[in-house]
């Protein structure tokens, strides 16, 4: 069967409509970072958005009010935490993780790969990945708070000040 009845189509049709207005706006009030995948908590933000948006339109116990009101507590949530992680640090610590240094001067750290669960091969893709051929050639592979690997070549490190927010293993600088 295609559908039930005419209404829950029409109901399914209208909720969409009042519930993107609803996100839009509450989007649009709170700015471009309530959306944006910086780190992990951002992430699932973004995704428990999506999934209450998906609440709302295709579960009929849920009202349209119920609905909109917890997406605008979402997005006030990400806009008060994103708030306070930028004027606190004890905040930022709580809600963010710190990239990773995970290779630095062409030798693996392996303390720092098991902290963060990465395996050699997975830096080696990202490696790959971005045209390297040789892990020699590389100053530094970082794990980034979104979960994406930074490579950084020997060639493009310069004084290695974009690593200063990097936490390291003690005794570890990338390599010039």
């Amino acid at each position: 069967m295609f559908f039930d009845t005419g209404y829950d189509l029409l109901r399914v049709t209208v909720m969409t409509a009042c519930s993107y207005a609803a996100l839009i706006t509450a989007v649009r009030i709170s700015g471009k970072r309530t959306l944006a995948k910086m780190n992990a908590f951002d992430l699932v933000v973004t995704v428990a958005l999506g999934s209450t948006l998906a609440t709302i339109l295709l579960n009929s116990t849920v009202s349209l009010a119920e609905g909109a009101l917890a997406l605008a507590l979402l997005v006030a949530l990400q806009f008060v935490s994103a708030w306070a992680a930028v004027r606190s640090q004890r905040v930022r610590r709580l809600v963010k993780a710190e990239p990773t240094l995970l290779l630095s001067g062409g030798r693996m750290l392996g303390e720092a790969m098991a902290r963060q669960r990465v395996t050699e091969s997975e830096v080696l893709q990202a490696i790959r990945s971005q045209g390297v051929g040789s892990v020699e050639e590389v100053a530094a592979v970082v794990l980034e708070t979104d979960g994406k690997f930074s490579v950084i070549t020997r060639s493009q490190a310069g004084s290695g000040s974009s690593l200063s927010d990097v936490a390291q293993t003690a005794g570890t600088r990338p390599e010039e």
